[in-house]
């Protein structure tokens, strides 16, 4: 496919996405716009800014991606920072109890809960959802 002008995309303007053909579109139109980078404050700009946030917003209705269990947060806020299983006894307490508390074996308490929130910074309504194993299905 050659250069895409600007001339091409006439007609693209993003509207609200109610079906997985207009999303289709959608990304067909964006991927159009990316083609040309648009420079900031023109009109292919603006509705690439447009595009991107109606397809956003129809990917999350469509597909949503729920919260993480507590102990898969744990352990990827202790990748994204480098931590070992002792960085956590400050919150978690004694290093079995740490073991425990990944191994899915102990439920976290409320003083566990407080701790991993101001130390770790994990959204505490990620911290207070029951373990997936004890979820029942929906």
């Amino acid at each position: 496919m050659g250069a895409v002008q600007l001339a091409d995309l006439r007609g693209t303007y993003a509207r609200i996405i109610h079906t997985d053909a207009e999303h289709h579109e959608a990304l067909t139109a964006l991927d159009r716009l990316t083609e040309i980078d648009p420079e900031s404050g023109t009109p292919a700009a603006d509705e690439l800014e447009l595009l991107a946030l109606v397809l956003e917003d129809y990917e999350k209705e469509r597909w949503p991606i729920g919260l993480p269990d507590a102990v898969d947060a744990i352990r990827f806020r202790m990748d994204q920072q480098g931590l070992t299983q002792r960085d956590l006894e400050p919150c978690i307490g004694s290093r079995a109890r740490v073991s425990e508390v990944l191994a899915g074996k102990r439920a976290l308490s409320l003083r566990m809960i407080r701790a991993l929130h101001e130390g770790l910074g994990i959204p505490l309504e990620v911290l207070v959802r029951e373990p997936r194993r004890a979820q029942r299905p929906s």
